[in-house]
């Protein structure tokens, strides 16, 4: 009952003017960057990180998270009339979208698409509502033990999942560690990795990192792939709404897809990748007309969609009650909460209970919103397909500048943007994953805080982190996420029969 009143409080915030606003512009910003290839809610937050020193708290974080969801609707948009996938969640839908857009069926697609994304996301969000309060509850029982081994829990599990190879991952993490790590020590007050230059006495905005990796890194390498020529987008045929059949193989995958997508994207190691394939891999199994998948069947579009949705909002579990960003997007959020120097955790809900609940209830607006959004105007987001891709590139490059000066007037700040945007592209091109840089960036100093605090309270006692039962279980967790998968592969590969000896004699 308690969340339920502090979830009206919230359609209060919400609804006002103001705010409305900055949902609206949100989801309309967030659908059209999840339509136009290439793109996603990483990059968009990150290019509009700056106007956190102009915009008030609430209304930013509506805007991201309209964006946000935006994008995990838009993403479909390119991938069944494309067939080249905005983000990686959105893979899957092209599997059978696209096959459903060549013979005739787009609209079909379109519509299980976006319906499907609205049921996941209400049921999503109710999550939220009423999942969070718990966790609160639970990680209010942390000391800084705790919380140590749980941030090495998120470095563990982020490295293991974000990228095609844990080495490639580790790497990028601890380059973010040791960007976040630079300026003064706040406890000797010694100087650290500032190489003299007086202007990273305060430390790397990371702002700067978030928009040179995600923004000019992300740009200069889509545009390094760029081709003459356009991909054939698959006109709309045909009524843009669903039949009688087509609802009722939907409905049952929307909530089978959105029963999977929450609960992995609310894990450390979770994201929406992981859901979409299951769920495809699910509903070919269930379905009753398994001989249409490969060919345009509709449950292969209904079911990835909804647990791209769903675990969305699984996302922003973890990052508004423990402070941990499980997604690309998640760690830019958690740098924007960082500039206006608020510290998502399980006090939040308490110290910032007008933005949290604001937020969450602005999601319920957001879904209707888009809904309304994408089936009506699906000519119009098909229109933007035809923006001549360097136009696009350079104008990310100019408000990435602009926006990056426009914090502190530092030309320093510009050349370190180019420097990390360029060391973006290089990993990239080498298929090093960028997010864990934002994540060692953001929760490096707070683990290196923790630890130093759990070492006074035991009077520099090693035993603190294996003592307490909490910090004990995260720390064998993280080991088998560690350990676990090369385990599992060696006893596979042992308990393999030989091969059975024969030949020519």
């Amino acid at each position: 009952m308690h969340a339920f009143e502090q979830l009206l409080h919230g359609f209060a915030v919400a609804l006002t003017p103001v705010n409305l606003m900055w949902c609206l512009v949100g989801t309309t910003l967030g659908t059209a960057i999840g339509v136009l290839p290439g793109l996603g809610p990483a990059l968009t937050i990150a290019l509009l990180l700056p106007i956190t020193f102009k915009v008030e708290p609430t209304a930013a974080f509506i805007l991201f998270a309209g964006i946000y969801y935006g994008a995990m609707y838009g993403g479909s948009t390119t991938s069944i009339l494309l067939n080249t996938p905005g983000e990686s969640a959105t893979i899957v839908t092209a599997l059978e979208g696209n096959k459903m857009a060549r013979s005739g069926r787009a609209g079909a697609a379109l519509a299980t698409s976006a319906i499907g994304s609205f049921v996941a996301g209400t049921i999503g969000t109710l999550g939220i509502t009423f999942l969070a309060p718990i966790v609160v509850d639970w990680a209010l029982k942390f000391g800084p033990a705790d919380y140590f081994a749980l941030m090495l829990l998120a470095f563990v599990t982020v490295t293991a999942v974000l990228g095609s190879s844990a080495v490639r991952g580790m790497a990028a993490l601890f380059f973010g560690i040791w960007l976040g790590l630079i300026g003064v020590d706040l406890q000797t007050g010694q100087a650290r990795f500032t190489f003299g230059v007086p202007e990273l006495l305060d430390g790397i905005n990371v702002i700067i990192v978030a928009v040179g990796l995600f923004a000019v890194g992300e740009t200069l390498y889509v545009a390094s792939r760029y081709k003459s020529g356009t991909d054939e987008i698959i006109p709309l045929k045909g009524s843009l709404w669903m039949t009688r059949e087509e609802w009722a193989r939907s409905w049952k995958p929307w909530l089978r897809g959105t029963a999977l997508g929450f609960p992995i994207g609310a894990m450390p190691a979770g994201g929406a990748e992981i859901p979409t394939f299951l769920s495809y891999f699910l509903e070919k199994k269930l379905s009753t007309k398994p001989e249409e998948f490969g060919r345009g069947a509709i449950e292969g579009v209904a079911g990835p969609e909804a647990a791209n949705n769903a675990s969305a909002a699984g996302v922003l579990v973890p990052m508004l009650t423990l402070g941990l960003p499980t997604s690309a997007t998640a760690a830019i959020m958690l740098s924007a909460f960082q500039s206006y120097g608020i510290n998502p955790g399980p006090l939040l809900f308490e110290s910032q209970a007008q933005l949290v609940w604001g937020l969450i209830a602005s999601l319920f607006i957001g879904n209707v919103m888009l809904l309304v959004l994408n089936l009506p105007m699906i000519g119009l987001w098909v229109k933007m397909l035809r923006i001549p891709a360097p136009l696009l590139y350079a104008g990310i490059l100019v408000f990435a500048t602009i926006g990056t000066y426009g914090i502190t007037q530092s030309p320093v700040d510009l050349v370190l943007l180019y420097l990390i945007g360029g060391l973006g592209y290089l990993m990239r091109r080498y298929d090093f994953p960028t997010a864990p840089v934002i994540i060692g960036m953001i929760l490096g100093p707070l683990a290196e805080q923790n630890f130093r605090q759990a070492m006074t309270i035991s009077a520099g006692d090693w035993t603190v982190f294996f003592t307490r039962p909490i910090s004990a279980t995260i720390l064998v967790l993280a080991l088998l996420a560690l350990a676990g998968p090369k385990l599992l592969g060696f006893w596979q590969s042992f308990r393999m029969p030989a091969e059975p000896m024969g030949g020519d004699a």
